[in-house]
């Protein structure tokens, strides 16, 4: 009676061990993530089972997964700067990240047809963040699936009540004029990016309207570097984070409530590929408490008709 019972069990397994049906749809779906990249393959390719192919002929680390068989890329830079054979290439502006899923028979004869499933994912490496510097935001933030992923929902730019830049102020908030002239600290942030990558600010810009084109405009980065003595640059290119601090200022001619809108083109870097921190020329800045002040948010500016400068 034992032995029947071992008798099945073998039958049973050799069952099961030819339970794949070979699916012959010559289909890959790609899900780029800002740090990750996900590809999912239905099951049983061509007889193929899972633990039968590799990832990028290395790693056999797929797992069923609703149908499918699923390999991720976790990470876009691990230290070995080569996740399972994943390579990366920058032709401006677009990062291309590629990989393979390969069938991988050790066995003498083959009874399968080979597979070789290729993928790329590429991501801008350009994006337009815009803060109503004295309203709301304005960014729109998203994670596009399918083989062209972005970076931009990783990206944010922030107000910090002082140099330290470690103590961010929520938008809106109001300046009285009495304020104008004192310095306002801002900063474009990437989060959950892979370290690779850093934030470079290519340049900044204010308009008294939410239209990043608005004629009238104000010019306070341009090609990295500040446009005058009144505008400070902290760290541009060197982390997840550039930062800078300018004058508070209104628009002349504009009526009571003033709105003023920050807008930064936002270059996301590769360190390992380019040379990122943006190095600018020495020039004589005014000397400034750099302890800044507690910002009260909107630069809604309230006048009491009193005349400005221009600018």
């Amino acid at each position: 009676m034992v032995m029947k019972a071992f008798v099945l069990l073998a039958i049973f397994a050799e069952a099961s061990a030819k339970s794949c049906a070979p699916n012959k749809a010559d289909v890959i779906l790609v899900f780029c993530y800002p740090k990750t990249i996900i590809t999912k393959i239905p099951e049983c390719p061509y007889g193929w089972e899972v633990h039968q192919l590799a990832l990028g002929g290395l790693c056999y680390n797929g797992v069923h997964e609703g149908g499918y068989y699923q390999f991720v890329i976790p990470d876009l830079s691990p230290k070995n700067k080569s996740y399972c054979g994943t390579q990366s290439e920058y032709k401006p502006p677009i990062y291309h990240f590629y990989n393979h899923i390969v069938s991988n028979d050790s066995t003498v004869i083959v009874k399968n047809q080979p597979v070789n499933y290729s993928f790329s994912c590429t991501y801008h490496s350009t994006y337009l963040v815009n803060q109503a510097a004295f309203d709301q935001r304005v960014a729109t933030v998203h994670v596009k699936n399918g083989s062209m992923g972005t970076f931009e929902s990783q990206l944010s730019l922030n107000f910090y009540t002082n140099a330290k830049f470690s103590i961010k102020k929520e938008a809106p908030f109001v300046l009285e004029t009495s304020e104008i002239g004192s310095d306002l600290f801002a900063g474009v942030e990437a989060k959950g990016l892979s370290i690779r990558f850093k934030v470079v600010l290519n340049s900044c810009w204010a308009t008294p309207s939410a239209d990043f084109m608005y004629p009238l405009q104000w010019q306070l980065i341009n090609k990295g570097c500040p446009t005058d003595e009144t505008v400070l640059v902290h760290e541009n290119g060197k982390d997840h984070r550039a930062t800078f601090q300018f004058n508070a200022f209104r628009f002349q001619n504009i009526p009571k409530l003033s709105k003023v809108w920050l807008h930064c083109e936002t270059f996301i870097c590769d360190s390992e590929k380019l040379s990122c921190p943006v190095t600018c020329d020495k020039r004589k800045r005014l000397l400034r408490d750099q302890t800044g002040g507690v910002l009260v948010v909107e630069l809604s500016l309230r006048s009491k008709h009193l005349c400005f400068p221009n600018g």
